[in-house]
């Protein structure tokens, strides 16, 4: 199967997007990695065929007037682009990252079927949750469900405005106003983050957190046995701001000793329980007592994976939406606004508090429960054909 995987460069999407690649190739498959600048060179170093391709930043439309049109107008842009890139490939599937609209376009325009990514949990619309994005839960009784329904009908029509604004740039490139969506989606999340839904798509499958080590460094933790706290600043333009150096200023009385897990160097000298700089997450973690991170999923779920508990300092995006499933979950706490004192008390609490770490660890044990994401796109080819 000669798989096209189509991914924006922000880390939490490429990433899922190379280790799927690496899933392919570990089964026999031939992918192609088509993403920005930034990654080519990272997964060529990986063994993966990979090219670049523009118009897939989504830091560039952050100054948009109205940023579902030019979100569309992107994507079509990309449609136009991509298609002779995609043709020359000659794909048996398009898998496309969930941001990667014109990926999918460029793939109907070729006839040829495409898979969705979603680098996180399932975040489309449900008659049974409040909308994505508001951190709560379900409503239960009829207040609850009243609440859903009115915060439902308020976003309804920022949706509607969204399928007019597709139905004109798929028009304009050629395609019908409506397309019949992804063959599959590949839902790239631990099923504990997951929320139950009456109406969930029946081509969506959760196929677990995928993840690729993005620096092959190591960081060596501060020496002692003091317990260590991981310190990961959001890699999304949405994220907090100065995270790592609020959280260092709250660890200072804690006795604990802590790395700041970054893609840049150590910003000069630090104190002698401090490390900071690029290295490889997954030895950290198995270190680790706590994380403290920004809320984006690929962090969450890493964390959780290494039944480390977390505290979670939110931006925006769904972070807060994260977050706030973390915290039910129990296998974390919330921190916002951030404050030093905030964070002291949460680490504080989360090293005290073995059940924090247990809930970690059920989050970790639901990993069992995914499907295969290479025989989930092998399945929909053999359907297909």
């Amino acid at each position: 199967m000669r798989v096209a995987v189509v991914s924006g460069g922000d880390p939490g999407h490429v990433v899922p997007a190379i280790a799927l690649c690496l899933r392919f190739a570990e089964a026999g498959d031939t992918p192609v990695l088509l993403t920005g600048d930034r990654w080519v060179d990272a997964a060529k170093g990986e063994g993966i065929t990979a090219a670049r391709v523009t118009g897939l930043a989504l830091a560039d439309l952050r100054d948009a007037a109205d940023l579902g049109r030019a979100l569309h107008d992107q994507a079509a842009e990309l449609a136009t682009k991509l298609t002779p890139q995609l043709a020359a490939i000659s794909p048996d599937l398009v898998v496309c990252d969930v941001l990667a609209l014109g990926a999918s376009m460029a793939a109907e325009l070729l006839g040829v079927p495409w898979a969705q990514l979603s680098p996180h949990p399932l975040y489309e619309p449900s008659r049974a949750l409040p909308p994505m994005g508001s951190g709560l839960a379900a409503g239960l009784g009829l207040r609850g469900r009243l609440r859903d329904s009115v915060l439902r009908a308020m976003t309804a029509r920022s949706l509607r405005q969204g399928e007019r604004q597709r139905a004109v740039v798929r028009q304009r490139i050629g395609l019908s106003a409506r397309g019949a969506g992804p063959a599959v989606r590949l839902i790239a999340t631990l099923p504990a983050l997951e929320v139950p839904r009456p109406d969930w798509p029946g081509n969506a499958h959760v196929v677990g957190p995928l993840l690729w080590e993005a620096s092959r460094e190591r960081i060596s933790p501060p020496g002692g046995d003091a317990p260590l706290v991981m310190v990961a600043p959001s890699t999304a333009w949405t994220g907090a701001a100065d995270m790592a150096g609020m959280t260092l200023d709250a660890l200072r009385e804690l006795g604990v000793r802590a790395v700041v897990s970054t893609f840049a160097p150590a910003p000069g000298e630090l104190p002698a329980w401090v490390r900071s700089g690029p290295g490889r997450q997954d030895e950290l973690l198995r270190a680790s007592s706590v994380v403290v991170c920004g809320g984006g999923h690929g962090m969450l779920a890493k964390a959780l994976l290494a039944g480390v508990p977390v505290v979670v300092v939110p931006g925006g995006g769904d972070q807060w939406e994260m977050a706030n499933r973390v915290a039910r979950q129990g296998s974390g706490v919330i921190v916002r606004p951030a404050t030093v004192d905030g964070l002291r008390a949460a680490v504080a609490r989360l090293l005290g508090d073995s059940r924090f770490a247990a809930a970690a660890a059920r989050a970790a044990a639901t990993v069992a429960e995914v499907r295969d994401p290479v025989e989930v796109c092998r399945a929909v080819l053999r359907v297909a054909t």
